[in-house]
């Protein structure tokens, strides 16, 4: 006597699989290439574990802070490239044009003595219009990207040296983007900051839901969700617990007795425009029309053109998402440094490709999170972090965060041969 079988889930009837199949799913989807960030994850744990045994200064407060501050430079400039990497595309000149807008800001305040504001609006407008410039000549005109980019990667830091001067560098001033890198908010700031995350997140997740529903497509289990809410709730209560401590205590003493200092504690200001603009961007990619238009042109450009998609649009677009997410990265970068120089930008935009091939970006296009880059861009950051506090050579870093790079691009080969693979069985 055979046993019966129970018919599929119905589309449209809200059937909601069990945990148990969630599990299965996933290992099989990871079995057969669709690893993401995994990889990366594995990483960072590890790499967390292995320094906080090698160095006594990497899992305390005050470092960890630090370490938040480092990577949002690099992690912003990681989610501006992932926009043009999703097509298979590439932005050489993403880092130049952060050096480039973070010089027209600093010498329209301090030269013009322009509000700061307008300067602001004035520093994004130009990075719009690189981005658009790019997305023209590779979209419209149908040179490669690469030597768009390139070009412009040489271009631009004349243009650069011009509008500083040679061996000219200018201070920031202007105290609202001093503080962005510098300064926390405070304590109860963070906690309300964290409730309003929490909040918006079951809005949103509910909302997912019942637009899902109505399409007749079929829902995670309810539990994943809570627990997924909760484990962002437990993780942000303890990281804002830990901000909340003074991270200056127990930093000197003369004599036995404690040196006076000024308490530093607070949720750094930068996580939250950070995590913001990481909220955003994926808010964007996953729940919009236009991110399932440029992940459709990255998976098949034609196939994408033949379902009525303005692929040359879209290219655009991304580009100029990606050079104006630039505009945000230079301005990180100069808020730390406090300086911006003729050379400004001219180095990190090989580490922000790196974060995102690193978190799980595939450079073929069409397949990566912007959580992927920002993932990477924590390894990455990690990775300096850590063999900075062994006081290792600058060498070792390069070395080191150059192999991890090699180790994840051959992932990613791998990953989609073993996908090719499995639909052609």
């Amino acid at each position: 006597m055979s046993t019966p079988v129970s018919p599929p889930p119905v589309i449209g009837s809200g059937y909601e699989g069990g945990i148990g199949d969630q599990v299965v799913n996933y290992f099989r989807r990871v079995r057969q290439g669709e690893m993401g960030a995994l990889p990366a994850l594995g990483g960072f744990v590890v790499l967390i574990i292995l320094f906080s045994f090698l160095s006594g200064n990497f899992f305390t407060p005050l470092n960890l802070a630090n370490l938040l501050t480092q990577t949002a430079t690099l992690m912003t400039l990681a989610m501006a490239l992932v926009f043009v990497i999703l097509l298979g595309e590439i932005d050489l000149s993403a880092g130049v044009t952060s050096g480039v807008t973070a010089s027209v800001f600093v010498v329209l305040v301090h030269n013009i003595q322009m509000n700061w504001i307008l300067a602001l609006l004035i520093a994004f407008a130009v990075g719009m219009l690189i981005g658009t410039f790019i997305g023209f000549f590779v979209a419209r005109v149908g040179i490669p990207s690469f030597v768009v980019t390139l070009g412009l990667f040489l271009a631009i830091p004349g243009l650069q040296l011009l509008i500083i001067g040679t061996g000219g560098a200018y201070r920031i001033e202007t105290p609202e983007i001093s503080a962005i890198m510098n300064k926390n908010l405070p304590i109860v700031t963070g906690w309300v900051l964290l409730a309003v995350a929490i909040v918006i997140d079951i809005l949103i997740s509910v909302w997912d839901r019942a637009r899902r529903r109505r399409a007749g497509v079929l829902n995670r289990p309810l539990t994943l969700m809570w627990a997924r809410i909760g484990a962002l709730a437990v993780g942000g209560a303890l990281f804002v617990a830990l901000m909340s401590v003074d991270r200056a205590a127990g930093r000197g003493s003369l004599n036995g007795v404690p040196i006076a200092h000024d308490a530093i504690e607070g949720v750094p200001i930068v996580v939250p425009i950070a995590v913001g603009l990481l909220w955003a961007g994926t808010f964007i990619l996953d729940r919009t029309r236009y991110g399932r238009h440029l992940y459709a042109v990255g998976g098949n450009p034609e196939a994408a053109r033949r379902a009525g998609i303005k692929v040359a649009g879209i290219k655009m677009s991304a580009f100029i998402v990606c050079s104006t997410l630039a505009v945000v990265a230079g301005l990180f970068d100069a808020s730390r440094i406090g300086v911006v120089t003729a050379s400004s930008g001219s180095q990190i935009v090989l580490s922000g490709v790196a974060a995102a091939v690193v978190g799980g970006v595939s450079l073929f296009g069409g397949r990566g999170r912007l959580i992927h880059a920002a993932i990477g861009a924590l390894v990455i950051a990690v990775i300096s972090n850590g063999l900075g506090l062994l006081g290792l050579p600058a060498g070792v870093n390069f070395l080191v965060t150059g192999g991890v790079l090699i180790l994840a691009a051959t992932v990613d080969a791998i990953s989609r041969k073993r996908s090719g693979a499995t639909l052609l069985r």
